[in-house]
């Protein structure tokens, strides 16, 4: 897995973004196990302790849990990761609208691009 940060946001916003999204991709399964904070900062290239402050917003959310002696795990409700799951597209949706908004396109004219390059695919 290749980290890529931007220095312009903060480091562990962009670290739980990454994390929910292997969550929700199904890298990190429900139940399954994270690797240690240490073995995420050194792959991320981040301070443990921001990668650790990561760790804390993601157990705050309930989507990670903490087992004092076996380390944290993706929680097992899969409802929760759906509406996370349902959350993050909205976002992305949302991004992509702002940004096609300037082409003026109508929604039929939006679906009808959308169709034509997901056939080229």
């Amino acid at each position: 897995m290749t980290w890529k940060l931007d220095p312009d946001r903060p480091i562990y916003l962009q670290i739980i973004d990454r994390i929910q999204t292997d969550i929700v991709t199904g890298v990190y399964p429900p139940g399954g196990q994270l690797p240690s904070v240490r073995a995420l900062a050194l792959e991320a290239g981040v301070n443990p302790n921001t990668l650790q402050k990561a760790m804390s917003e993601l157990e705050r959310s309930g989507l990670v849990e903490s087992h004092r002696t076996s380390g944290r795990f993706v929680t097992t409700d899969e409802e929760k990761i759906r509406r996370l799951k349902e959350s993050l597209v909205k976002q992305e949706i949302q991004t992509l609208l702002k940004k096609l908004k300037i082409y003026g396109l109508t929604k039929a004219e939006l679906i009808e691009y959308i169709e034509r390059n997901e056939e080229e695919q």
